[in-house]
């Protein structure tokens, strides 16, 4: 099951590594689908389906996310294990969907997990740091494989089938390839969205959450709060102290910028960006962290 949004080269590398498996054609189904509802993917997919049999789902209107086109794409899968494998990653190798399938062998196994291997050519920029942390990740639907009835009862993934009792196990030979590219100027600042659903994880599953993430980001909250504050102490005629509260404010600024460009490559323009977007992405996480409390109604910050 393949979620795309408006990347044909990237969907049409996937493709063609996914109908190389070492797998009888007709003991599997490809699903792509294309939350744009373009005219260039049902091309695409149509010159490659006379090889092997691809179906296309599209979604109607706006754009609804990678996590509802992958729903859509289950639900509308005929098989009982549904893997899952991202438009801009690919299997290493022609082993990846029978390695996934192997563990399922063992009743209590609901969902496998494989290795994904992030390259990297040189220093990398810091979305290519981010990207290659998904090296780590525990469960990622990048390269994720889920029994249908496991997911028919569930929604979020990872700690709902913990809770369900199913076990989440892992096989490193069942490999997926997901390669980064530099990233576009300024990402870092789109990507502060998801912010807002961590609020919900939150709300389900508090104590899980927490592990992921022990404390808030208290640094960009002082770091918001210290700011307005310099210019009051100066209409209020203390320039020492607000001296003081600006050096503060620069220092938590400079260790969070050179925390972000500590392993990262120092080309100027990546410099620049690192610079801009260390001093956007703290108010804006708060704003969607406390759109996500409010949203989601849970105390979360």
């Amino acid at each position: 099951m393949i979620p795309t949004y408006r990347r044909d080269e990237l969907l049409e590398r996937c493709l063609k590594s996914v109908v190389c498996q070492h797998m009888p054609s007709e003991d599997f189904e490809i699903i792509v689908v294309d939350d744009a509802a373009g005219d260039t993917v049902p091309a695409l997919v149509r010159d490659m389906a006379q090889a092997t049999g691809i179906r296309l789902v599209a979604l109607a209107g706006a754009r609804a996310g990678p996590a509802a086109a992958r729903n859509t794409g289950w639900r509308n899968a005929r098989g009982e294990i549904i893997a899952f494998i991202d438009d801009d990653a690919y299997p290493q190798g022609d082993d990846w969907l029978r390695e996934g399938l192997r563990p399922f062998s063992v009743r209590r196994v609901a969902a496998v997990t494989g290795k994904v291997v992030v390259p990297m050519n040189g220093t990398p920029t810091d979305f290519q740091l981010n990207v290659k942390n998904l090296e780590r990740a525990r469960f990622i639907t990048c390269n994720a494989f889920c029994r249908r009835s496991v997911l028919e009862r569930i929604s979020d993934l990872e700690f709902r089938i913990e809770e369900d009792g199913g076990w989440i196990v892992r096989n490193p030979n069942a490999v997926v390839v997901h390669p980064a590219p530099p990233g576009p100027f300024g990402i870092s600042l789109r990507l502060q969205r998801y912010s807002m659903f961590n609020a919900l994880i939150c709300k389900k599953h508090p104590d899980r959450y927490r592990e992921l993430e022990a404390r808030p980001p208290l640094n960009y909250y002082a770091m918001l709060a210290l700011l307005p504050i310099v210019p009051v102490l100066l209409i209020f005629g203390l320039p020492l102290t607000a001296m003081l509260t600006a050096g503060i404010w620069a220092l938590l600024y400079m260790e969070f910028l050179f925390r972000r460009i500590r392993h990262t490559t120092k080309q100027p323009i990546h410099l620049v960006e690192m610079a801009l977007t260390s001093l956007l992405i703290p108010p804006l996480s708060v704003y969607w962290r406390l759109r996500g409390a409010l949203r989601f109604r849970v105390l979360f910050i």
